[in-house]
């Protein structure tokens, strides 16, 4: 039988159906690939097009930063779901308290 009177209990964290989780794993994964097209597969002609900067490593590396920054975001705070009060709760169908 659950206490309806009791004080409500701490904020449960939401974590992994946090946002920030999957934006931050999503720029992650286009960062790493990116990356490795930049340190491996770019060509002269590549940096050439591209006004002498090798655009395939620099946003992979601003990639990667930004899902660290979104990663440590929600580490570092992360979402709080309050705990229904007591009066917002439903009601039990009859009968399953011993109330009729």
């Amino acid at each position: 039988m659950t206490d309806r009177t009791a004080t409500p209990s701490a904020p449960r964290r939401a974590g992994l159906f946090d946002l920030r989780w999957i934006i931050g794993f999503l720029f992650a994964v286009y960062g790493v690939v990116l990356t490795v097209l930049g340190l491996g597969f770019t060509t002269d002609a590549d940096v050439a097009k591209a006004a002498g900067v090798n655009i395939n490593l620099w946003s992979g590396l601003a990639m990667l930063a930004t899902a660290l920054v979104f990663g440590l975001w929600a580490k570092l705070r992360p979402l709080a779901v309050p705990a229904p009060a007591p009066d917002e709760l439903p009601e039990p169908p009859p009968g399953v308290d011993g109330h009729h």
